[in-house]
């Protein structure tokens, strides 16, 4: 029986989807909306945006209040409620690193241009193939 289920979100439509079939697929699941807030580097404009902020944890985590509300909003049009949590660093090391405390992870499948495709795709793919737990990859 499937319990505890971790759902990364970022501001994709994907990953709405993502938290929409968690909560369809896993009713009476925790669901843990996950939003990992990336190291700066020359790709992650935002990131490097928080790492200049006096406190860039909070900084991060105010970035993603937005993000937790809009899940809050779909999970109660399931008449569900859901967890979240901040995280930092490399997504796909940190989805890995929390999936060692669910029984699942639903991910969303990226459909944006090329690039976004191979930084995206080798995130996803860096998750199937690491992960402690099953993968579920939503389109």
């Amino acid at each position: 029986m499937i319990e505890r289920v971790l759902v990364p979100m970022d501001e994709s439509e994907t990953a709405e989807r993502a938290l929409r079939h968690a909560l369809e697929a896993h009713p009476g699941a925790d669901i843990i909306v996950l939003h990992v807030v990336g190291e700066p580097s020359g790709m992650m404009g935002a990131a490097a945006g928080l790492a200049l902020e006096e406190d860039a944890e909070q900084a991060g985590e105010e970035a993603a209040d937005d993000l937790f509300s809009r899940a809050a909003e779909i999970a109660a049009e399931y008449d569900a409620t859901v967890g979240t949590e901040v995280g930092w660093g490399s997504p796909a090391k940190e989805i890995v690193r929390l999936a060692e405390g669910v029984d699942v992870v639903v991910i969303g499948a990226h459909t944006g241009g090329v690039a976004q495709r191979l930084f995206v795709g080798n995130v996803a793919k860096s998750i199937v193939q690491n992960s402690p737990v099953p993968v579920t990859v939503v389109h």
